[in-house]
């Protein structure tokens, strides 16, 4: 069990400022996916829009993970692309001519800067399109994408996701001493959530890997060991993990899996006590809005992608093999296995959390 202490300090990025003749107007935000991804460009969209207050901010975002960040008062404009369908080879005469037409009317905004944060091909070729002066992304990054930046900087992979994107900020000459979060507007109740008890923890048993996953069932031994309600949360395609949980709860688990759209998702977060998850998107949303997240991790490396802050708690066995970043189980997969309610319970009650239930 260890404590998230992620923080970000100027002396991590040796590069020098780039020289801005003028302040750049149009600024391009390359960020498509993944939503916890998409979470932790906050506090880069933070620290850019600070800094240049006056600029056009436009952000590349991927269709369904749009809506969580309609609204947003920092951006002026999102680019939604169709990432799912776009790789679909089926359609192939159908998505030549979309994404053409997404090229030239990126190119015809005429970008001052662009900055690619996922650094993959796919958005690589989205940074060469855009056409911008300044083409900024790290030189570390995957599927030859470096080759398309004008400026770049040594990201690393032994730091957190968002130390690793501010280090872009501090290459436009932005302030990162500071890092906030500012989340997009999202409602403050609806008839769903009034239907919940005023007392209550989330529980997120789904995860992107399987080998993430902690077993559902010991997530409903744990719900049902605890003195509040826990609310079950997932997408839709992720219910039957969600109603595993709810079967072994014996009675204290409310599942609102699939039943909330993202904007409604962070609405239900912030009302939460504590949030107990695997590593997944939502986790991140809980840790940007200071609930106290109890992290379980397996083969993945929460050192880059833990909950980003201080009142967190990642649970982890420590083993030689960790992290090893498999997306299936291994044979042994003592990460996990090796996880117990009791373990879990444990390090939640040390925390005081239930105490004030």
């Amino acid at each position: 069990m260890t404590k998230c202490n992620n923080s970000y300090s100027m002396t991590q990025t040796p590069h020098r400022p780039i020289f801005f003749p003028e302040p750049p107007e149009k600024i391009l935000i390359i960020k498509p996916s993944a939503l916890g991804d998409i979470v932790h460009t906050l506090p880069f969209l933070a620290v850019v829009r600070t800094t240049f207050p006056a600029a056009k901010i436009h952000w590349v975002v991927a269709r369904g993970l749009h809506t969580f960040l309609e609204g947003h008062s920092m951006i002026n404009r999102l680019w939604i692309m169709d990432k799912e369908r776009w790789k679909q080879l089926s359609r192939f005469r159908e998505i030549i001519p979309e994404i053409n037409t997404f090229r030239k009317a990126l190119a015809g905004e005429r970008f001052d800067v662009s900055i690619d944060l996922s650094g993959l091909l796919r958005s690589g070729l989205i940074t060469f399109a855009a056409g911008a002066r300044y083409k900024l992304g790290f030189a570390d990054s995957d599927e030859g994408s470096p080759l398309f930046y004008t400026h770049k900087v040594e990201g690393g992979r032994q730091i957190h996701a968002i130390d690793r994107y501010l280090k872009l900020a501090a290459l436009m000459g932005c302030d990162t001493s500071q890092v906030s979060h500012p989340m997009p507007p999202y409602p403050s109740d609806s008839p769903l959530l009034s239907s919940l008890p005023d007392r209550f923890c989330i529980i997120a048993p789904s995860a992107g890997k399987e080998a993430n996953r902690w077993p559902a069932d010991r997530f409903g031994e744990l719900t049902a060991s605890l003195p509040l309600p826990s609310v079950i949360i997932s997408n839709k395609a992720d219910a039957g993990v969600a109603e595993a949980v709810v079967a072994a709860s014996k009675g204290m688990a409310i599942n609102l899996a699939g039943q909330t759209g993202l904007k409604e998702l962070v609405a239900l977060i912030a009302r939460a006590h504590f949030f107990i998850s695997n590593d997944t998107g939502p986790m991140h949303i809980a840790a940007a809005l200071g609930i106290p997240v109890f992290a379980i991790f397996g083969p993945a490396n929460p050192v880059r992608t833990g909950p980003y802050g201080t009142i967190h708690t990642v649970i982890q066995e420590q083993l030689d093999c960790i992290p090893c970043y498999r997306r299936k189980p291994c044979n042994k997969w003592t990460c996990m296995r090796d996880i117990t309610v009791e373990h879990v319970r444990e390090t939640i009650t040390r925390s005081g959390l239930l105490r004030s239930t």
